[in-house]
């Protein structure tokens, strides 16, 4: 019985078998075995143009090319005259340098050749490349694919650096860096070991539970209540190892990590819009009555003229949007009709529209008239637009809204005149540009609350994918909460690991690779 015994204890000290199994880190790079190759900088001339290998042939092409020289030292820039090695010609004289594997980038070995960026250089070094023999044109991302195909790069790491090349706002650079330096990585890999904590002590205890050797009163009773309504039996120190007894029994604290993740998820969960409208973009609908100004600040926020100017009322009919790096943010800025009754069925689909994308506004930039707050169109917008969104829960989920006060430089220096009672407000004049710093901070802020700020919150999921395995990953929880039978939590556990594992590229399929690397440029 004491052999079986220690048996069971030498299994438990090395963790559950079943979750000892390591995964591939995800696929092999289509054609894996060629070496490849691909201009990695920018397209037309320039100053330097970067070209890149990699592959096992990258040395024997570096040599061909710089015949009859050897390999430079590794990861240092030597000068090297370039040869076409069909005919002997000169191409250009260039600064290459040796990356061995698996200390490169893809963990491959890697060539650089930084050329001269004319049009006929880069041909002429691309054509060299594609007559050695064992090479081919590298495909989009593949040179990333690889990165991650050995280990050098996981799943959120290789999103991080797709986000870092497309960054277009200082918010959106700060967001792919982290996530490119692996902080929801290790976040998520934080969590897969706390389930696999509690995995190791459930299955252990379901090993213990079914030996049919262990003798009667070995286990004593009156334990601690579990999650599961049953009483953790209490083994004796005498009478069973002291790592039998730390592996077997159900650690409470893992129970209590169990719970704190539960939580955890569910609060990235609920931010989840943030990140995503960090990456591709907050709403930001800019409203009001007509000839409030909505045209002017939309042409001033985006330094460009976007809309039509007119004293006339009712200029703008349809909605007009463009992209805008508002104060660090991504934001698609939106010009509406301006809101009222009483016109034409031309303007009247305009506010119609209007009404349709302050629906789906993430922000609203309501704008009055600061010289004409008594007008009855001023009150009503007062009274259905800036009343019903102010009433609601201020939360990063809900719709959040600015008031403007815009042609503060009709007003006398009182301040607007006799009118309805006001929520707090921005004054501003489109005209001179006063209080458009006031303005651009106070959008700052509300920015940062439906986007989220890079620099202090929590790594952010910036992609539906993300969203998806962290909800399946809560869901399995919710099953393990809820189960009465060791094996059907232990299950649960299983499944909810395999969430946080999909999401940093562990056993991925190869279609949601696909999605992913595709949007790479050929190069990276």
């Amino acid at each position: 019985m004491w052999r079986g015994l220690w048996t069971l204890a030498a299994q438990a000290a090395r963790g559950p078998r079943r979750l000892c199994t390591r995964r591939s880190s995800g696929p092999p790079a289509p054609g894996s075995g060629a070496t490849i190759f691909a201009l990695s900088s920018g397209q037309g001339r320039c100053g330097i143009a970067v070209i890149r290998t990699s592959g096992s042939a990258s040395g024997h092409a570096l040599r061909i090319l710089t015949a009859p020289r050897d390999l430079p030292p590794a990861r240092h820039a030597s000068v090297r005259l370039l040869r076409d090695p069909r005919s002997g010609e000169p191409l250009d004289r260039a600064l290459v340098l040796w990356f061995p594997g698996p200390q490169s980038f893809t963990g491959e070995d890697c060539v650089e050749f930084h050329v001269h960026g004319g049009p006929a250089v880069v041909s002429g070094v691309l054509q060299a490349l594609g007559s050695v023999p064992g090479l081919r044109p590298a495909e989009a991302g593949e040179f990333t694919r690889r990165a991650f195909a050995n280990g050098k790069l996981n799943l959120t790491e290789v999103e991080g650096l797709a986000d870092l090349i497309h960054a277009e706002t200082e918010a959106q650079r700060r967001q792919a860096l982290r996530q490119l330096d692996g902080e929801l990585g290790h976040l998520c890999r934080g969590w897969a070991e706390t389930l696999t904590k509690a995995l190791a002590h459930v299955e252990a205890y379901i090993d213990f539970g079914e030996d049919d050797n262990l003798e009667e009163g070995v286990l004593e009773q009156g334990g601690s209540t579990c999650w599961w309504g049953r009483k953790t039996p209490r083994i004796s120190p005498q009478r069973l190892p002291s790592l039998f007894l730390s592996a077997c029994l159900l650690s409470p604290t893992a129970d209590i990590e169990v719970r704190a993740l539960e939580v955890a998820l569910g609060a990235h969960l609920r931010d989840a819009r943030r990140g995503q409208r960090l990456r591709s973009g907050a709403h930001v609908v800019v409203t009001g009555p007509p000839n409030a100004g909505k045209s002017s600040l939309v042409n001033l926020l985006s330094r460009k003229p976007v809309s039509i100017v007119s004293p006339e009322p009712g200029t703008t009919r349809d909605v007009l949007e463009t992209p805008v790096d508002l104060a660090g943010f991504p934001v698609l800025l939106s010009d509406t009709a301006g809101l009222r009754e009483g016109v034409g069925p031309v303007e009247q689909e305009g506010v119609r529209r209007a009404q349709e994308r302050l629906e789906q506004a993430d922000l609203i930039l309501a704008m009055l008239d600061a010289s004409d707050l008594a007008s009855p169109s001023s009150c009503n917008f007062l009274a259905t637009v800036v009343a019903s969104v102010g009433t609601q829960s201020p939360s990063d989920s809900s719709q959040r809204l600015l008031l403007v006060l815009n042609k503060s430089d009709l007003l006398s220096p009182e301040g607007p005149g006799p009118g309805p009672d006001l929520p707090p407000h921005l004054l501003l004049s489109c005209l001179t540009g006063e209080g458009l710093d006031g303005l651009l901070e106070a959008l700052r802020k509300e920015l940062a609350a439906v986007c989220g700020d890079p620099s202090t919150d929590p790594p952010l999921l910036t992609r539906a994918r993300h969203q998806h395995h962290l909800q399946g990953c809560l869901n399995a929880l919710g099953h393990y909460k809820q189960s009465k039978d060791l094996a059907l939590a232990a299950e649960a556990l299983r499944v909810a690991r395999g969430h946080l594992t999909r999401l940093t590229g562990g056993g991925g399929t190869e279609e949601i690779l696909d999605i992913i690397f595709r949007d790479f440029c050929v190069g990276k």
